[in-house]
């Protein structure tokens, strides 16, 4: 008990002091209450963070994409071997065989 007491009578002068205690509240306010509180604030900036990660991820899809259709729509034979292989497209005297690899 004698310990609680040294730290109140050591808190007791900030305390009496009108400009601390509204410093305090006020702080208090900022971190908490306030609209735009800090906590609010540090959850946005992680959001924001992940959403521009996405959108470089996007970025590099499209322009891969980009490549491989202009590829498609120059070649026949490159456009040929997409329609085989992902859509298993075939001419009409031959048979198709999938052949799954098991590790």
């Amino acid at each position: 008990m004698s310990t609680a007491l040294k730290i109140w009578k050591k808190i007791l002068p900030f305390a009496k002091n009108k400009f601390i205690l509204t410093l305090l509240i006020f702080i208090i306010w900022i971190l908490f209450f306030d609209r735009n509180n800090l906590i609010d604030r540090v959850k946005e900036l992680s959001h924001l963070r992940q959403l521009e990660n996405d959108k470089k991820y996007y970025i590099e899809r499209i322009d891969k994409d980009s490549k491989r259709l202009e590829q498609l729509k120059t070649n026949n034979r490159n456009l040929e071997k997409f329609a085989r292989e992902q859509y298993l497209m075939k001419k009409d005297n031959e048979d198709i065989f999938v052949i799954v690899e098991e590790d």
